[in-house]
């Protein structure tokens, strides 16, 4: 697909829009005031490939404790603003590296004017996030409730008041519960501005429907170009959090981040256990982070075409399957010995120990 050309906009260490990558975002969901825990949570949420983190800022010690925070993890740290603006300020002042407000409860112009020339004079971009959830009176009455339309126009109205002071270094995100509005608002906002843009789809659930849901509506903007930054927003531990992001954005095909291991569903035809193999091969590539195709077939029909043009594969058969690694000729294998014979293809090619 043809990407959207944003503008490129600095966070900490990275660059949201243009053709860099698209980044993974979490949030944590500690005391922020609890340093240590919150710097467990994060070097968690690093390690499972997190690459930005925004935190909680509800009081004057979570501000105080960004300093601390920031010190001890690796990767850029966003302040979640809500209510306050003398918050959002002390967050900058803390060496926060993004600012996240939403227009529907900041405040009044003057507030948000506030918050930017100090986050100008610091040289931190500015999230305009807004919710479903938390729209302003004055859109909900004009757009006769939480609409896609009233969710764009919010985000694009606090655009314009950024704008008319001078700051620009701004990021995007329009997010509702309902997947189809949440991209009919995305296509909207996408249209109308050149912004980095941050895609999710809010309270989505738990791990399972919540994952879904976020794959349908992240997935589906992704595949039209738009997006440069995402999260998944799901109930519980934020860990989870990362590989669903990161399956989403590889079955895109835009980042690689593990090997995609294709199985297939299996049928009468099958003759092997297509599900202990594919489960005993992902197990063995956990820790590869190389960009591969791995395909485990279960019969003659798709397997053989499968296989071929993944990396590596097995096809199986009723006493006899194939064996494919990338650049050699296919080999024929005793059924009972076919995952064996896999694995020794991905040992030679040093793909595993």
């Amino acid at each position: 697909m043809a990407r959207r050309k944003a503008r490129c906009v600095r966070v900490g260490n990275l660059t949201l829009g243009g053709q860099e990558p698209i980044y993974i975002q979490s949030m944590t969901n500690t005391d922020t005031r609890d340093v240590a825990a919150t710097v467990a949570q994060i070097l968690e949420l690093e390690a499972a490939g997190c690459e930005i983190v925004r935190c909680s800022v509800y009081d004057e010690a979570c501000a105080k404790a960004i300093g601390s925070i920031k010190a001890a993890i690796h990767i850029p740290l966003v302040a979640d603003i809500h209510f306050n603006a003398a918050l959002a300020v002390a967050a900058v002042e803390n060496g926060v590296d993004k600012l996240r407000i939403n227009p529907g409860n900041i405040g009044s112009r003057v507030r948000v004017e506030r918050v930017a020339h100090a986050a100008r004079a610091h040289g931190v971009p500015i999230r305009i996030g807004v919710n479903s959830g938390s729209l302003s009176r004055e859109m909900l009455e004009r757009y006769g409730g939480p609409t896609a339309e009233a969710l764009a126009q919010s985000a694009l109205e606090e655009v314009a008041v950024l704008e008319s002071v001078g700051f620009e270094d701004i990021v995007v995100a329009v997010k509702s519960t309902d997947v189809r509005q949440t991209v009919e608002a995305n296509r909207i906002l996408a249209a109308a501005c050149d912004y980095p843009i941050h895609l999710g789809v809010t309270e989505s659930g738990t791990v399972g429907y919540g994952s879904i849901k976020s794959a349908v509506g992240i997935g589906t903007l992704l595949m039209e170009g738009i997006g440069d930054t995402v999260r998944v927003s799901l109930s519980g531990s934020p860990v989870p959090e990362i590989p669903a992001a990161q399956q989403i954005l590889q079955a895109c095909g835009l980042r690689s981040f593990r090997p995609e291991i294709i199985s297939c569903p299996t049928c009468g035809r099958c003759g092997i256990d297509v599900e202990a193999m594919a489960g005993e091969v992902a197990r063995r590539v956990r820790h590869v982070t190389r960009p591969l195709k791995i395909a485990v077939m279960g019969c003659v029909v798709n397997g053989p075409g499968e296989a071929r043009e993944a990396d590596f594969g097995l096809a199986g058969g009723k006493e006899y399957g194939m064996v494919f690694s990338r650049g050699k000729p296919p080999r024929k294998v005793a059924r009972d010995r076919l995952l064996e014979e896999l694995i020794y293809e991905l040992e030679q090619a040093g793909v595993i120990g």
